[in-house]
């Protein structure tokens, strides 16, 4: 079964600081790397190397092709991936201070000049069956969930970065939401956990939907049934991409068939591997390695 995933692609520029700089201060930084980012790279990397077969649609300016490079390194197709001339890729300033917290400013450019042209030419090669993933660091989104369902494709949504725009989204065709504690708070309500996952239940009584909770772990409403998925404790490193690893691995598993439950646990997995690395792409895990975790997690607990 195919995925396209229409998505953001960015440049991170990682900066390691003592402290986040402070207003009216000129720190200088201790060191630069630079990693290949935004969260629709990553996930379409995650799904590639959990094993899904990704299509990535989105925009780079010329300083981007490294991250058209980065998708085929990876195993995705990224045929939908068009560069534009007078673009800037976009791109994020991430300061990491030395306890490993981490704040970020984001540029959106080319990832916000989607337009009609590319989103009819991307979904012209996709049908009724086939599954789309989006975020929401992109233009054009209502117009890309209103296409995919009309043909009905099978529409995966993780609505990161929340914005105030989104509730008015067409999201019934949603099947699967993908959310941490904040976005299931603004589209589900604040509260508990149990709250937050009640509010999204009346607001999209057929979809499915994937709370995740940080430490805390993440829970699964498969339409009948909650399941909850614990994390697998490791040393964090800042800034991770677990937050991206988890969707593309748990789709993978969904669109092979596994169980909610498998998949959560999967997921989990992956995202224990991302989050001890640095680097956001960079640090997503294959699916040899994630076996491997998961393998020898299960086995110190038996």
């Amino acid at each position: 079964m195919r995925i396209l995933n229409f998505g953001s692609l960015n440049l991170d520029f990682t900066y390691t600081v003592p402290h986040f700089v402070q207003p009216g201060e000129t720190l200088s930084a201790e060191g630069l790397q630079t990693f290949p980012g935004g969260k629709g790279l990553n996930q379409s990397i995650a799904l590639s190397r959990a094993g899904a077969e990704v299509f990535h649609a989105g925009c780079i300016g010329p300083d981007g092709e490294m991250l058209r490079r980065q998708l085929i390194d990876a195993g995705a197709d990224a045929r939908f991936v068009k560069t534009l001339p007078n673009a800037r890729t976009g791109h994020a300033v991430i300061q990491v201070d030395a306890a490993g917290q981490n704040c970020i400013l984001l540029y959106g450019g080319a990832n916000r000049m989607v337009n009609g042209e590319l989103i009819g030419e991307a979904l012209s090669h996709f049908n009724s069956g086939d599954w789309l993933l989006l975020q929401n660091e992109i233009s054009g989104m209502e117009e890309i969930l209103r296409a995919a369902g009309e043909k009905g494709m099978r529409i995966a949504l993780n609505p990161s970065p929340i914005t105030p725009d989104i509730p008015h989204f067409p999201l019934d065709n949603v099947e699967y939401f993908l959310v941490n504690e904040v976005e299931g708070a603004a589209l589900g309500g604040k509260g508990s956990p149990e709250q937050m996952l009640e509010g999204l239940k009346r607001r999209f009584p057929r979809a499915k939907i994937v709370l995740t909770l940080g430490k805390a772990g993440a829970c699964y409403f498969d339409g009948e049934q909650t399941f909850f998925q614990p994390i697998f404790p490791v040393k964090a490193v800042a800034p991770p991409a677990d937050g991206d690893t988890y969707p593309g691995y748990f789709l993978t598993d969904i669109v092979e068939g596994l169980s909610g439950p498998k998949a959560l646990e999967r997921a989990a997995a992956a995202a224990a591997l991302a989050v001890s690395r640095m680097g956001a792409s960079s640090s997503i895990p294959s699916r040899e390695e994630t076996g491997r975790f998961l393998a020898a997690a299960k086995m110190r607990q038996s």
